[in-house]
């Protein structure tokens, strides 16, 4: 095995850098919180409107719908507005949009609603990511993985929230009204200490930095500098891995949230109240990943990181598809949950520094296929469970962690901004020139 990366050497954190921190923080949280919150309460929803099952199924549907026709536009108003500008002005948004659910008169005005919702969704998830890659330039080092450990803890919040006012018989209403307007005075409470500047103000800082290393360094020890149009005719091809990694988290992720209680149910023989724990298995091992992440990034280096977890994902899987029972299954799906932890972190990140990209090009790419992942998982495993049977049809998720393994090579090393010595690779397996240059 070769040796450890070197970890980035340590940058002086300034207090704007961990203002800015906390204030991404809250960004991830409260547009965890805001949907999260309504989940609980969308039976009084569909009973209030009179809408039957699948009235409600497609009203919602049209949230991933909103996010694939909105998602590409981030890039244009983050280059226009800024990151943050877009991320806490959409928070602002998307509360306004959650509170007016409970009003919604009609099946048209909830799906309007709620395609509104998830095209905001999808705008603010890039510029909420760019920022905090903007911020983890500053800090030199991986911060990012904890973003999403709080995202995970503000969705678990948001419906702890709901379900204790669904309880309490607080009127829907004045519940989800109150819930957006204090998280929308968070979002714009969080706007003052994000970051100022253009979009690559911290690229171009890193950059003379590792400009100033190498010129101390020894000539020999600084990587000759690939020619610009050589990287350009790369960048597609290193989306398209890209984007197949993001898919491939996509898959491993709603095993556990679409089909895991299913599989317990129907091929594990448990009873209903078990059921429910491989999703638990999942999402608890995938939170604790992200949350403690960044540590092991730094030490290990992200693209080892997530070709290991790879590997962890092919193992669980494998295991429990082939000696079934409730204990392999959860420890298959908590092995799963911890090898995606940081997968989806790195794939945003090596996107977002991918040269000769608009900002926020490369980002958006990769997180509008992650959402179409989201959307045709669910489709390819139940035609093949109905073809042959779910434990046959989780066999992808096998296939997801061995394509990890080995397309994640194309990932950069190191989650802070690249460094002299780095040499990302390319789709084609060569060095291609650094992603801060």
């Amino acid at each position: 095995m070769p040796a450890s990366p070197a970890a980035p050497s340590a940058a002086v954190v300034t207090p704007v850098a961990r203002r800015a921190r906390v204030a991404v923080s809250m960004v991830f949280l409260v547009n965890a919180v805001l949907y999260a919150n309504l989940v609980p309460r969308l039976p009084e929803v569909k009973a209030d409107l009179g809408l039957s099952n699948a009235a409600l199924g497609t009203a919602i549907a049209a949230m991933p719908l909103g996010a694939l026709l909105a998602g590409l536009l981030a890039p244009l108003l983050i280059q226009r507005l800024g990151s943050a500008a877009v991320a806490s002005s959409g928070l602002v948004t998307l509360a306004v949009a959650v509170a007016l659910v409970p009003l919604a008169g009609s099946w048209a005005a909830l799906a309007g609603l709620l395609l509104l919702a998830g095209a905001l969704d999808a705008v603010i998830d890039v510029a909420q990511n760019a920022h905090g890659f903007r911020v983890q330039r500053l800090y030199g080092r991986s911060i990012v993985n904890a973003f999403h450990g709080l995202w995970s803890v503000g969705a678990v919040l948001g419906g702890l929230v709901g379900s204790a006012a669904a309880g309490l018989d607080v009127p829907l209403p004045a519940h989800i009204a109150t819930t957006s307007a204090v998280f929308a005075v968070v979002a714009v409470v969080a706007h003052r200490f994000l970051l100022r500047g253009p979009e690559d103000a911290e690229r171009a800082t890193a950059g003379a930095a590792a400009d100033a290393s190498a010129a101390d360094a020894p000539a020999a020890d600084a990587p000759a500098p690939a020619p610009r149009g050589r990287v350009a005719g790369h960048a597609v091809l290193l989306l398209a891995a890209l984007g197949v990694l993001a898919a491939c988290g996509a898959f491993v992720e709603d095993a556990g949230s679409s089909w895991g209680a299913l599989y317990l149910r129907t091929e594990v023989g448990t009873g209903a109240a078990a059921a429910g724990l491989a999703f638990v298995a999942l999402q608890v091992a995938m939170t604790v990943g992200r949350l403690t992440g960044d540590r092991v990034v730094d030490r290990f280096g992200q693209r080892r990181v997530a070709r290991v977890g790879g590997l962890a994902i092919a193992v669980g899987a494998g295991g429990m598809l082939a000696v079934p029972s409730l204990a392999t299954t959860l420890a298959g799906f908590a092995l799963a949950g911890l090898g995606v932890a940081t997968l989806v972190p790195a794939v945003m990140h090596t996107a977002d520094e991918l040269p000769g990209l608009p900002a926020g090009v490369g980002l958006t790419v990769v997180s509008w296929l992650l959402r179409v992942g989201f959307l045709v998982s669910p489709t390819v495993v139940g035609v093949v469970a109905d073809a042959s049977s779910l434990r046959v049809a989780l066999l992808s998720v096998v296939v997801s962690g061995l394509v990890v393994a080995g397309v994640g090579r194309v990932l950069l090393t190191r989650a802070a901004a690249a460094e002299p010595d780095e040499e990302p690779v390319t789709a084609s397996g060569g060095p291609a020139a650094s992603p801060g240059a």
